[in-house]
């Protein structure tokens, strides 16, 4: 049953709704993809009239345009509809890495070492082409993306692997930003105090491998305010405490990724990835490869697997 129609595209289901969004499964009506499906998001009927929400939503659609690289959510589209801003992006069909780590402390496994190296270099790479971005005048555009965690890091039936959900991305590196962006977990001591760099995104990207090879995150607590509490302390417990097979390179790798101070870290996404090199190996992440990780999770009895909602 048709839900409607945006722009050239039939609304054919729900997908999801975020905080600004809602998610469509939408089918193309014209054009070269026409019977081809996508996702499509549009801002929620109740916060157009929000300038707030409509700024954020507008800058997520001019942002979408620069941003083109085989692991980064592709942009189909960026469109209005009776002055309704939509957005049409590739439909990932699988999981986020978030379900996969949330099976994987259901199960009781542990992810391969060389596994969560290769997911975390894939991530560098994507966040590095994103910093690195420069709008048409060829002047660098400072993206941060802001929110990097598994739940927004996406693995296809197909084996591919996707960064998605630039929704806070910012497009201006500085500092002072009055409000937090993204989830308290994957907050850097930085971004506490309203910095926007892209050392932030850096930061989250390790407390995702640590989370990764750990099933467990370095910094925890009851509520957000403990957690922050957590992260300005930067004392976390090493990896090597909670599981013997990692590596020193991958310790001290994350002892320089997770220092309390940007200065002390990695400079840049490359040479995060850089440190990981010894222990980065292609043939870990195939396609096929990659997709049999999730079949074995997921089994059989589950390869249905819906569309993940960005």
């Amino acid at each position: 049953m048709s839900l409607g129609r945006v722009g050239g595209y039939e609304l054919i289901a729900p997908l999801g709704q975020g905080g600004m969004a809602d998610v469509f499964r939408a089918r193309a009506l014209t054009g070269p993809h026409a019977g081809h499906d996508f996702a499509l998001k549009r801002l929620r009927k109740e916060l157009k009239a929000d300038p707030e929400a409509l700024a954020q939503f507008s800058s997520e659609c001019e942002l979408s345009r620069y941003l083109t690289h085989p692991n980064i959510v592709q942009v189909h589209e960026v469109g209005a509809d009776g002055g309704e801003l939509f957005l049409v992006m590739e439909l990932i069909d699988g999981r986020d890495v978030g379900q996969l780590l949330r099976r994987c402390r259901e199960r009781k496994i542990l992810w391969p070492v060389d596994f969560a190296v290769y997911l975390t270099t894939v991530l560098l790479d994507a966040l590095g082409y994103a910093h690195q971005a420069q709008g048409p005048d060829g002047r660098p555009l400072g993206v941060v993306h802001c929110d990097v965690s598994p739940s927004n890091f996406f693995v296809s039936r197909a084996g591919d692997l996707k960064l998605g959900d630039f929704g806070v991305a910012r497009v201006m590196v500085g500092s002072g930003t009055p409000e937090l962006l993204g989830k308290p977990f994957y907050l850097s001591p930085e971004s506490l105090r309203g910095e926007v760099t892209p050392a932030l995104d850096l930061w989250a990207t390790a407390v995702t491998l640590y989370e990764l090879l750990t099933l467990r995150r370095p910094f925890t607590g009851k509520n957000p305010d403990e957690v922050f509490a957590a992260i300005r302390a930067g004392v976390f417990a090493p990896v090597s405490s909670l599981r013997k097979d990692v590596p020193a390179v991958v310790e001290d790798a994350l002892a320089i990724a997770l220092a309390p101070e940007p200065s002390l870290r990695f400079p840049d996404a490359r040479a995060f990835a850089d440190a990981l090199e010894p222990l980065y190996d292609e043939r870990v992440g195939t396609p096929l490869a990659i997709s049999a990780v999730v079949r074995g999770l997921f089994g059989a009895s589950e390869q249905g697997l819906p569309p993940v909602v960005l």
